[in-house]
C-alpha cells in the first residue's frame, strides 16, 4: 500500500493512500479464509464451503470490511511514524468512488490538520497571587441572622397585615365567572412578599385583618404553565383567617441543633469553615484567571483553523442565545462569529492544547471516582431522576467528555501552580468579591 504525501502547508496535512486491486483481493481471501472454519450452506459440511463459492456469496460484503479495515491500518501506521496528530477527524473521500469498480485500486483522498509542537514552558517564572479572606465574625453573625429568619415562626398578632407578615387564608379562583381546577385551597399559609402566589395576588392582602374578605384580581403571566389560563384575568375569593407577625429564632443552643449541630459554638464554627471554603473557591477561580493570562502571554504556536472556527462559532451561538433567553432551540438563522469571537477562540483553543499537552506529558488523568463523583453532583439537579441521568451519563461519550474536561483542566492547573511562584495576599470579602466580578466583565 503506497501513502503519498500531496500537502503540508503550515498545519494542513494531505495524502492519497492507494489500495491495489491485488491488495485489495489478498485482504478479501484472507477474511473469508478466517471466515471459512465456521460457514455452512447447504450442500457442504460446515467449514468445507469452497473458497469461490464463499467468494461469491460473501465477497461483496467482506470486501467493504476488508477496504475499510486497510486504509484504517495505513492511517494508524502514518501517524505513528510521523508523529502527527489529528486536530480534528481527518476528512477521508475514495477518488472515483461513484464509478469504481471491481477490480480497480482503491484510491483514497485523506485530508487533516496536524496539532502543532506545544513549546516547553518554566513554570518557575510564572508569578500568582493567591487571595486569602477569613471568616470575619461580622460575616458569620449575618449568616447566623439569615439561619434564624430562615427558622422564624409566626405569632398571631392584632391590627392589619403587612409585608412580611404570614396571613391564614382560604381562597377560590374564577375565570370567566367559572371556577378552575387547582384555584382552591384552605388554611393556606401565605408569607406576604415572598412572591410564591401570582404577581399582584400578594399585594393585594396587605392591610387587611383577621376575618376580612378579599376579592384579589391578579392577571396569569402570558408564560403561565398552564395554557388554558396563560394570560387570563382572575378573580379569587380569599378570606384571611388569620394574621400572624414573624419571630426569629433565637441565637442560641437551640437554633444550633436544628441545624444539626451541637451547640451555637460548634454552629458558629461550621458557618465559618463553610464561609472560608467558598472564599477559597472565589480566590481560586481568581488565580486560574491569572494563571491562564501568564501561559497565554508564555507561548505562541501555530493554531489548527478549523479549532479556532469552530471555538469561534460555538462562542458566537451562545452569546447570541445570551443575548435571546426567549429562544430555546436551534431554529434561528446562521450567527455569525465576529472578529472579537475569534480572538477569544484562538486564547481558548491556544489554551486548552497547552493545558492538554501538559496533561498528556505528566500523565495526568481524571479517575473513576472523580468521574463518579461529578456524575453524581450533577444528577442533584434531577432530583427523582438520578439514575436516568447516570444511565444516560453512561451511554453518552460526549457527556461524559463534558464532565471530565473541566476536572482534567483543574488537576492540571493544580500541577503548573505548583511549580509557581504563588504569594499570598489577605484581603476583605468585598475586595475578594470584587475581583470576581471583574471576571466576568474581562
Amino acid at each position: 500500500m503506497q501513502v503519498t504525501e500531496t500537502l503540508n502547508e503550515g498545519l494542513k496535512r494531505g495524502y492519497t493512500v492507494t489500495l491495489t486491486a491485488a491488495q485489495l483481493d489478498e485482504q478479501v481471501v484472507a477474511k473469508l479464509l478466517e471466515a471459512q472454519p465456521e460457514i455452512e450452506v447447504k450442500g457442504f459440511r460446515k467449514g468445507k464451503v469452497p473458497l469461490p463459492m464463499l467468494r461469491k456469496q460473501f465477497g461483496q460484503r467482506v470486501m467493504g470490511d476488508a477496504m475499510q479495515e486497510a486504509i484504517d491500518g495505513a492511517m494508524a501506521k502514518h501517524f505513528e511514524t510521523s508523529g502527527d496528530r489529528p486536530a480534528m477527524q481527518p476528512k477521508i473521500e475514495m477518488k472515483d468512488g461513484e464509478t469504481w469498480k471491481e477490480g480497480d485500486d482503491v484510491i483514497v483522498t485523506v485530508e487533516y490538520e496536524a496539532l502543532p509542537e506545544i513549546p516547553e514552558v518554566d513554570f518557575s517564572n510564572v508569578a500568582l497571587e493567591r487571595l486569602v479572606v477569613k471568616a470575619e465574625d461580622a460575616a458569620v453573625v449575618e449568616a447566623l441572622e439569615n439561619l434564624a429568619k430562615n427558622a422564624q415562626s409566626f405569632d398571631d398578632k392584632d391590627g392589619a397585615s403587612e409585608s412580611g407578615d404570614q396571613v391564614i387564608i382560604d381562597f377560590e379562583g374564577f375565570v370567566d365567572g367559572e371556577a378552575f381546577e387547582g384555584g382552591k385551597g384552605e388554611d393556606y399559609p401565605l408569607v406576604l412578599g415572598s412572591n410564591s402566589f401570582i404577581p399582584g395576588f400578594e399585594d393585594q392582602l396587605i392591610g387587611k385583618k383577621a376575618d376580612e374578605a378579599v376579592d384579589v384580581t391578579v392577571t396569569f403571566p402570558a408564560e403561565y404553565g398552564a395554557e388554558h389560563l396563560a394570560g387570563k384575568e382572575a378573580l379569587f375569593k380569599c378570606t384571611v383567617k388569620a394574621v400572624k407577625a414573624p419571630k426569629a429564632a433565637e441565637l442560641d443552643d437551640e437554633l444550633a441543633k436544628k441545624f444539626g449541630s451541637e451547640d451555637l459554638a460548634a454552629l458558629k464554627k461550621q458557618i465559618a469553615d463553610r464561609l472560608e471554603e467558598e472564599y477559597k473557591g472565589a480566590s481560586r477561580a481568581v488565580m486560574k484567571r491569572g494563571l491562564l493570562d501568564a501561559l497565554d502571554g508564555l507561548v505562541s504556536f501555530d493554531l489548527p483553523p478549523s479549532l479556532v472556527d469552530a471555538e469561534a462559532s460555538q462562542i458566537a451561538h451562545q452569546l447570541w442565545h445570551e443575548e435571546n433567553p426567549e429562544v430555546h432551540d436551534h431554529n434561528h438563522g446562521t450567527v455569525e462569529a465576529t472578529d472579537e469571537h475569534k480572538k477569544l477562540a484562538e486564547r481558548r483553543v491556544r489554551l486548552g492544547l497547552l493545558l492538554a499537552e501538559i496533561g498528556r506529558k505528566q500523565s495526568i488523568e481524571v479517575t473513576d471516582q472523580e468521574m463518579t463523583q461529578a456524575v453524581m453532583m450533577q444528577a442533584r439537579q434531577y432530583p427523582g431522576q438520578e439514575r436516568a441521568f447516570f444511565e444516560f451519563v453512561q451511554k453518552n461519550a460526549q457527556m461524559q467528555q463534558q464532565l471530565r474536561a473541566p476536572i482534567f483542566e483543574d488537576k492540571v492547573i493544580d500541577f503548573i501552580a505548583e511549580g509557581a511562584k504563588v504569594t499570598e495576599k489577605e484581603v476583605s470579602k468585598e475586595d475578594l468579591q470584587k475581583a470576581v466580578e471583574a471576571l466576568d466583565e474581562a
